[in-house]
């Protein structure tokens, strides 16, 4: 039995979890949707998801780094990808050091995401 892969999108624009969430679905992810981290959070402490996206900042509350390090506790082998429109050498590093698999800056590039997905789940498709 195959196991279709979760992932939650975490960002306060809507388009963009909206863009996201179509784009991922139509690669046959279940995908559920959040605009803050908090109710993200309360999600995730539920069920375990294969993949996270978050915002690194977002206008209502918790930012990336907080979702970042909360799931690598509660769930280390969840994979989480960073995005963010406010890139720069320190942020880099921090979201690296803070074990993140990936980063992508806004506009994200679709194809590119999901290959980066694909790498984290080599065993679905």
């Amino acid at each position: 039995m195959v196991t279709i892969p979760k992932m939650i999108v975490i960002d306060d624009q809507k388009n963009l979890r909206d863009v996201l969430s179509l784009s991922l679905e139509r690669e046959g992810y279940a995908v559920e949707t959040f605009r803050d981290g908090a109710s993200a959070l309360e999600r995730m402490k539920k069920e375990q998801f294969h993949v996270v996206i978050t915002d690194l900042r977002m206008n209502n509350g918790t930012d990336g780094i907080e979702i970042l390090r909360t799931v690598r506790q509660l769930y280390p082998k969840t994979s989480v990808i960073i995005v963010t429109a406010y890139a720069s050498l320190g942020v880099i590093t921090e979201v690296f050091r803070e074990e993140a698999y990936d980063f992508f800056t806004k506009p994200i590039r679709i194809p590119e995401l999901k290959a980066s997905i694909r790498r984290v789940l080599p065993d679905y498709r």
